[in-house]
């Protein structure tokens, strides 16, 4: 009997399913690869699931994808959609295996320096405690999580990116936020106050980025627009800031706080922004004072 493929065995059926250059719906890219290459499953198998009650099946195909999008062999143009790139049409006749991909140029860089640590993740699990093992699997899923939350960030409405930084910031204990003019508004995208009773004001800048790093400009500019009434500002980008933006804020009479996009999914992830609770897992041990007599 045939058995249920292991996450990175789904490489390349599903880079075969793509291989015509077609933008597939989420949905429509797992149904295909059960179809193409895993119809040979038993019902019980296709039915069987995880122990956050997803089926195990989609569960391995999407972890698939999502390593296959680390490495760049597939793409998300839009929210929901996958397809192929040239990477991965080059790579169509191979067979990838898990070391190739994450040996891809790209996988590691969302990761930064935890990459030394996470190229040892193989070894690592054979000599891992259970509860190593637990610890580990969070891990990835909190990275993949913040992985995608930044991705969806730099393609949101601009203006919707900019509520969303308010919303944060409520969220972290801050007083209410006023959502300033979208016309002519001098660079402050918000003032948020700094205590319930709105005695000191924060002034917000949010800049949407995708590759463009803010720079010393930006940051003068934000410094300017900013009225006699505060000393305060936050500057929220979901790319990076340049050596000259970062002297820029740093050298400035303001108290000027810089958040850059690994920051920012940071932040929206330890105050459930943008996301929600998907499984709560239960891990027992035993009771041993319930044995001891009295």
């Amino acid at each position: 009997m045939i058995e249920i493929p292991k996450f990175h065995e789904t490489f390349m059926p599903i880079l075969k399913v793509l291989e015509n250059g077609q933008t597939l719906n989420t949905r429509e890219l797992y149904q295909l690869v059960i179809e193409k290459f895993y119809s040979e499953l038993s019902k019980d198998q296709l039915e069987q699931k995880t122990k956050s009650g997803d089926t195990l099946i989609i569960n391995r195909i999407a972890w698939g994808k999502s390593y296959l999008k680390k490495g760049g062999f597939i793409e998300f143009p839009k929210r929901g959609m996958v397809r192929i790139t040239e990477k991965g049409l080059a790579n169509i006749n191979k067979s990838l295996s898990l070391r190739d991909v994450e040996n891809s140029s790209g996988f590691f860089e969302f990761y930064n320096e935890e990459n030394n640590n996470l190229a040892g993740t193989p070894k690592m699990i054979v000599n891992s405690s259970p509860q190593d093992l637990i610890d580990e699997g969070f891990d990835q899923i909190e990275k993949q999580v913040k992985d995608e939350l930044l991705d969806k960030l730099k393609l949101i409405d601009p203006f919707y990116f900019e509520k969303v930084i308010l919303i944060l910031l409520k969220k972290m204990g801050y007083g209410d936020f006023i959502e300033t003019s979208k016309t002519g508004d001098g660079g402050i995208d918000g003032i948020i106050n700094e205590d319930k009773l709105g005695l000191d004001k924060i002034y917000i800048q949010a800049k949407r980025y995708g590759e463009n790093k803010v720079r010393e400009k930006d940051i003068r500019n934000f410094i300017g627009a900013m009225s006699g009434d505060t000393q305060k500002g936050v500057f929220v980008t979901t790319s990076s800031f340049d050596s000259g933006a970062i002297k820029k804020a740093s050298d400035a009479h303001h108290t000027i706080i810089l958040i850059d996009g690994i920051k920012l999914v940071d932040l929206m992830h330890q105050y459930n922004v943008g996301l929600q609770i998907k499984a709560t897992y239960e891990v027992k041990e035993l009771d041993m004072d319930f044995f001891e007599e009295g």
